[in-house]
């Protein structure tokens, strides 16, 4: 074995060997080949290739076939498909060519190290030529005495491979040089062309893997020629107004040839062609004269030519020439029809006429003008009345009866004939039956039922609804034996109304209508919801029908679908006729989604979201709660106000307390030299059940007054000095303004009592006289702060009744009502207590009762006067004005200062008619 070096070496040899050159400028003979040499393969064949390896490569580095590697375009063969010829010789084979692809390698690997590429070969795959069929050749004239030939043929599959075809023609006795197609396959020109000799012709197709041939014709070139068109073509109108003549030039020669020809013609505007019969044009010729043409009509024309005898081809057509024919006078009557109007009077109508214009081939001519004639069948005598109209309407006034209008058109060459419309009084013929429609091939078709009695002719009328225009009606006549009829101009998705009348001879029909479409297609838009009414459990929906140009078909049905935020969408289908739905079984106080659809024939829309919420409380159900509630509440207050009357007595103690009556009252406790102190925190302790006595009142005689020691009036200064002190100003809720007006009492003078102010405060003192329990009884006084009126039930009667016996013996320091008379009443304080002193000096002053004053009540002090000019002899001691008070004072033996003598607050029990004490 080679060491790797040595493997090197020999790979270095092998390309040395392959590819340096010899002194001679060629290549040094290579390791080996391959055979066959470049091949030309058919498509799906077998193949071997054989690769050969020369002897000088096998001494040097023993380089064997069984190393022979077979590559197709670098891609390694099998080697299923290798065979060892001998250790020179490998050969591989291919059972199918269609796979093969080029390049093919012939490669060596020495001990699998190094890959070397020995030879290689470019593999062509394809087929080999059809027969060529279908050969047909066409002499082409090309001016008068020019001609050339051209033959096509089908050349067959594609061969991958490069083939040639090749014309051949010949005589009998002569060949001519093949005609080799330039640029393509199929087809080839013969300039060089002999008439009047039988020509045999073929094609010949060649490639590397072969040969075909077509089948061979044999023609005389003058039969396969095709002539040039007729040129100078002409029209020119006849003396008729039904014919029209033609003129043209030939650019064939006689001498070659004789032709005939073919006429074509068609209205201007139309796309139909018509031809003049071919045995008309059959022998040769230079003009002819087209007649049955239309009066006043436009005709295009063209002409084409061929061979005489019909062998060969036809000419192409010449250029279209137009001519017009002659008027001639109409061939009919317009269509008329009418329509009535009698809203505007009912003894009269308003007609208007109208009418078609006549078509082309109708009119024959330019219409100048329409006659119209209107006859008066209900009145013989009436006149015939005429109107020459310009324009296809016309509006008359007429009175309401029978009426025939004729209506002829009129050119220039004479009068159409009459067209007749019968008016009738009232359509009380029968009508048509079974009225339907039809679409059709863009068409729609009307049909009816024809009633039992003779109709003279059909009136179909039509229009587009819309509901922002007013109807345009169209209409057309049909015969009295057809029972339907196609409607033209009918647009797609758009509403028409149909009404047909039928015409008898004595009369005429009503109208039978019917809508119908076209085609349709589903709304252009949906419904738009909205709600009338909502309540807890039920919702009124409202909506508007679509217009007739929205809904682009007939609305079959509505299709409401509402569904809450979270829940399931329901479906209702409402009648199309209907514009309010109620909605039923909702829940309260719930948001629902709620939108509509309209569905026709073709489809459906779906118009926008509408939202509503349910309420929270039905019809009648606030009512309910608020109605007992209120009343309920108006018991409840009239109960209360029962109550209250019934415990009106009740009730007064609390609201208005009743103020006990001082003369009423009475004295706890009496203490001339020390005021008893009062724990206001407890009454009870303070004044225990029966600690207090009646309040008496104490009189002073006035021969008495002298029995007093100076030491026992003591006490009585005190209380003038408190009386002075405190007028100024009020102690407790018992004080009042020296200014307000004190409650007037009985004067103790002769002139009777008065009645007084009961609106005034009450200020009043008790005088306790008996003791506590076993003390000494000393002498107190107290005053009250109540602020509560006396009523005058309370007063005593006593009290009123004082005289002027009582006032001549005695002196009443205890009194309910002060001695002033009237004229006093209003002074101020200072004066009448000046006065009142002056008045009795010598006279005791007593315990002093200050009375009632307004609505407020206050106790007014008490004194007593050491003198004349200090005591109050027959008043009561009190200060004229409300808001003079007199603090209780201490009578004893050692009286005290007013400033340390203690005040005493005396509460009151209850006693016969008194008031409980606040």
């Amino acid at each position: 074995m080679f060491s790797r070096w040595n493997w090197v070496a020999c790979g270095f040899y092998l390309v040395l060997n392959i590819c340096s050159p010899d002194a001679s400028g060629g290549l040094v003979q290579s390791c080996g080949h391959i055979i066959p040499e470049s091949p030309v393969l058919a498509l799906g064949s077998n193949f071997t290739a054989l690769c050969i390896l020369n002897e000088t490569c096998l001494d040097f580095g023993n380089i064997y076939a069984n190393q022979i590697i077979w590559k197709i375009k670098n891609r390694v063969v099998p080697k299923e498909q290798y065979r060892e010829v001998n250790r020179t010789v490998s050969s591989v084979t291919f059972n199918d060519t269609s796979s093969l692809a080029t390049p093919l390698t012939c490669n060596i690997l020495a001990d699998g190290q190094i890959e070397q590429n020995i030879y290689g070969i470019t593999v062509t795959v394809g087929l080999a030529p059809e027969k060529p069929k279908n050969l047909s050749c066409i002499v082409h004239q090309m001016s008068r005495f020019t001609y050339v030939m051209n033959c096509t043929w089908n050349p067959g599959r594609h061969t991958f491979l490069d083939t040639e075809f090749r014309l051949k023609y010949s005589w009998p006795e002569e060949v001519f040089p093949d005609c080799i197609p330039k640029g393509v396959n199929n087809s080839c020109t013969v300039n060089d062309i002999q008439f009047f000799v039988n020509t045999e012709i073929w094609v010949e197709a060649a490639n590397a893997l072969g040969k075909a041939e077509s089948d061979h014709l044999v023609v005389d070139p003058v039969d396969i020629v095709k002539p040039l068109s007729p040129q100078n073509v002409s029209v020119s109108s006849g003396i008729l107004p039904t014919v029209l003549k033609l003129s043209w030039e030939n650019r064939v020669s006689n001498a070659v040839m004789t032709l005939k020809f073919n006429i074509r013609y068609r209205i201007i505007g139309n796309t139909s062609w018509m031809e003049v019969p071919s045995e008309d044009t059959a022998s040769p010729r230079t003009s002819f004269s087209v007649q049955g043409l239309r009066p006043y009509t436009g005709y295009a024309f063209s002409i084409r030519c061929m061979k005489e005898d019909g062998v060969g081809y036809w000419s192409d057509w010449s250029e279209e020439k137009t001519g017009i024919t002659t008027e001639d006078e109409p061939s009919k009557g317009p269509p008329i029809w009418r329509i009535i109007d009698a809203s505007h009077s009912p003894a009269s109508w308003t007609v208007h006429l109208m009418w078609k214009a006549l078509k082309p081939f109708e009119a024959n001519g330019v219409i100048l003008q329409y006659e119209v004639t209107v006859r008066d069948k209900s009145c013989l005598s009436s006149p015939l009345k005429k109107y020459n109209v310009t324009s296809t309407n016309h509006t008359l006034q007429l009175p309401k009866g029978t009426y025939e209008v004729t209506l002829i058109a009129r050119n220039s060459v004479g009068a159409s004939p009459p067209s007749v419309l019968l008016i009738p009084a009232r359509n009380s013929e029968a009508p048509v039956k079974n009225l339907r429609t039809l679409p059709k091939h863009d068409k729609l078709w009307v049909g009816w039922t024809a009633p039992n009695s003779y109709v003279l002719k059909y009136v179909i009328e039509w229009c587009l609804v819309s509901s922002s225009s007013d109807c345009i009606r169209e209409w057309q006549i049909a015969l009295g034996d057809v029972q339907g009829v196609d409607l033209k101009g009918i647009k797609p998705f758009k509403c028409y109304l149909i009404t047909v009348y039928p015409l008898y001879a004595d009369g005429q029909g009503s109208g039978q209508s019917v809508k119908a479409y076209l085609k349709q297609d589903r709304p252009s838009k949906g419904p738009t919801v909205q709600t009338k009414k909502v309540g807890k459990a039920e919702a009124v929906l409202t909506w508007n029908h679509l217009t007739v140009e929205e809904q682009n078909g007939f609305i079959r049905n509505y299709t409401i679908l509402y569904k809450t935020i979270d829940g399931n969408e329901t479906v209702v289908t409402v009648d199309p006729s209907k514009t309010e739905y109620t909605l039923s079984s909702l829940t309260s106080d719930t948001l629902y989604t709620v939108r509509m659809m309209a569905s026709t024939d073709n489809g459906s829309r779906t118009g926008p979201d509408f939202t509503f919420t349910t309420q929270k409380f039905g019809k009648g159900e606030i009512e309910a709660i608020v109605v007992p509630v209120c009343l309920a509440f108006l018991l409840i207050v009239l109960l209360g106000v029962l109550f209250c009357f019934n415990k009106r007595d009740l009730i007064k103690k609390h609201i208005w307390p009743i103020v006990p009556d001082p003369s009423k009252s009475n004295i706890a406790q009496w203490s001339p030299q020390v005021p008893a102190k009062h724990n206001f925190n407890s009454k009870d302790q303070m004044y225990p059940e029966g600690s207090f006595t009646d309040v008496s009142v104490v009189e002073i005689e006035a021969d008495d007054k002298k029995s007093f020691s100076e030491q026992d009036l003591k006490p009585f200064d005190l209380l003038k000095k408190e009386k002075s002190t405190s007028e100024g100003h009020s102690s407790g809720i018992g004080g009042s303004s020296c200014m307000s007006s004190p409650r007037q009492s009985v004067s103790d003078s002769d002139e009777g009592e008065t009645t007084q102010n009961t609106s005034s405060t009450v200020q009043y003192s008790t005088v306790v006289l008996n003791g506590y329990r076993d003390q000494t009884p000393v002498q107190v006084f107290s005053r009250s702060e109540s602020t509560q009126p006396l009523l005058d039930s309370e007063e005593r009667s006593e009290d009123h009744a004082g005289g002027a016996e009582s006032t001549a013996q005695r002196q009443q320091y205890f009194r309910q009502n002060g001695g002033q008379d009237e004229n006093n009443a209003d002074r101020p304080c200072f004066e009448r207590a000046k006065q009142i002193t002056h008045a009795n000096e010598g006279d005791l002053v007593g315990f002093v009762q200050l009375q009632v004053s307004g609505q407020s009540s206050q106790p007014l002090g008490l004194g007593i006067e050491k003198n004349t000019e200090e005591a109050a002899l027959s008043s009561v001691s009190q200060t004229c004005t409300e808001g003079q008070t007199v603090r209780p004072e201490t009578v004893g033996e050692n009286p005290l200062s007013v400033d340390d003598m203690p005040k005493s607050y005396l509460p009151q029990t209850v006693r016969q008619g008194g008031y409980m004490p606040q």
